[in-house]
């Protein structure tokens, strides 16, 4: 399997608050990229190609970062790892890209999508979802960008617990117990709506 994209950046030699405001005032994102091998390396990345990437891949898909190192070029495979945004404008401030080996297996917190009508909603039920992300190993090619759960044949009182989950091929969950993901439960009479909410319209009719 080949990496598809690339997301091409600069070397930076000066760090610190000041030098990482100027570069984002220029349309740039400061960030570190730090290698299989344990090295850290300042880069900055263009805010758009940035922005575009991390939509593609999230934070579990592998692309190349093309580092320009003053003219000398090279190649790595990574993951987004960290992201610090702007505190009310949703807008990078930050990135650390991880280096993967792509040959030894790595392990991601993968976002849960539940898909589906389960049975048990049909009568009454209510979905009760208790992990928006499930952590997973597997090599870095491998690793799924996120994890469809379907609940339609869940029935009142069921449980899909982690051990139920149907992953792709050469992937493994990470867990010690084997927690609840996702259930069809009762509802509780705090669930249960009060007489005559919603329905303002009718109450007063009755009323006249």
């Amino acid at each position: 399997m080949d990496i598809e994209k690339t997301l091409q950046v600069t070397k930076r030699v000066n760090g610190g608050k000041g030098a990482s405001g100027r570069l984002r005032t220029e349309g740039l994102v400061p960030g570190v990229f730090y290698t299989a091998s344990g090295e850290n390396i300042m880069v900055q990345a263009p805010t758009l190609p940035l922005e575009k990437m991390y939509e593609a891949m999230g934070r579990t898909s592998v692309f190349n970062l093309e580092i320009d190192d003053n003219g000398s070029k090279s190649t790595h495979p990574v993951l987004i790892w960290q992201i610090q945004y702007h505190p009310y404008k949703r807008r990078f401030l930050h990135v650390d890209y991880y280096g993967v080996d792509l040959d030894k297996e790595i392990k991601v917190d993968v976002p849960v999508e539940v898909v589906g009508t389960a049975k048990g909603v049909k009568v009454g039920g209510i979905i009760e979802t208790y992990h928006e992300t499930i952590r997973l190993s597997s090599k870095p090619l491998n690793m799924p960008k996120k994890l469809v759960v379907d609940v339609t044949n869940l029935d009142l009182n069921e449980t899909i617990n982690v051990a139920d989950l149907k992953l792709p091929e050469n992937v493994t969950a990470v867990y010690d117990q084997n927690f609840a993901v996702v259930s069809v439960i009762v509802p509780s009479k705090d669930d249960a709506p009060v007489a005559g909410e919603g329905a303002p319209e009718a109450a007063a009719a009755a009323s006249e």
